[in-house]
């Protein structure tokens, strides 16, 4: 059975206090507020020192059912209480492996790290697959992730795990393998603005025609390019 402290390793605990200016952290929390009344999304704040949560938003996606005091409260216990067990196991050997492959970058590049994953929440007899992204905002004097700021939507997958790690500016990424125990390397696909455009139009509800008129493009420049992209 999982226990709070199976989401604490050595790569993710802070052992030496940070300085804890109010004025810093509050104005964190604010942004985080103000950001939170305009997305879709749920938003929360993780004080890996304290080992606490340390902002939730009020958006209902990631609640369960709780107010958000009511989850700040429960903190890592909330995981315990809401994700399926045999996912807790998941979210444990993804911390490790997650936290482990973030240090191996030095304290700059960092702050351009964000891991993705999935995983169900359980409420009652409901349960939903939600999208769960985590990037850090504030690194110790050590390089440790101190404050790491989580972003939760609704899953696009049908299924949990498909994690990610990226680095802003990079075409490379790493999925992580549950089979193989390790992290793999991959190369994103770059679309042409062409292609994109004619995504764009298509999931606006125009058909090919229509999107050959608005681009100035012949309806077979418009095939190819939606046939290349859903080929990359």
């Amino acid at each position: 059975m999982t226990d709070i402290k199976d989401f604490f390793i050595a790569s993710n605990t802070v052992r030496n206090a940070p300085d804890y200016d109010s004025h810093v952290l509050s104005t964190l929390v604010q942004t985080l507020e103000a950001f939170a009344r305009v997305t879709y999304q749920s938003v929360y704040l993780i004080d890996y020192y304290r080992q606490e949560f340390l902002y939730v938003s009020d958006n209902p996606l990631f609640l369960c059912g709780h107010t958000a005091r009511e989850v700040k409260e429960l903190g890592y216990s909330f995981y315990l209480k809401h994700v399926p067990e045999e996912e807790q196991k998941m979210l444990v050997e993804l911390n490790s492996s997650g936290f482990k492959f973030f240090d191996t970058f030095d304290n700059v590049d960092k702050y351009q790290c964000s891991m993705s994953y999935h995983f169900h929440l359980k409420s009652g007899t409901r349960s939903k697959l939600i999208n769960h992204q985590l990037t850090p905002i504030l690194l110790t004097d050590e390089g440790k992730i101190w404050i790491g700021m989580c972003v939760v939507s609704l899953s696009s997958h049908k299924t949990a795990g498909h994690v990610e790690f990226h680095k802003n500016g990079q075409q490379k990424y790493w999925k992580y393998s549950f089979e193989g125990h390790r992290w793999q390397e991959y190369i994103s696909v770059s679309l042409k603005e062409e292609e994109l455009e004619v995504l764009r139009l298509s999931v606006a509800g125009l058909t090919m025609a229509e999107i050959a008129d608005r681009m100035c493009r012949s309806l077979d420049s418009i095939k190819f390019y939606k046939r290349h992209a859903f080929e990359n």
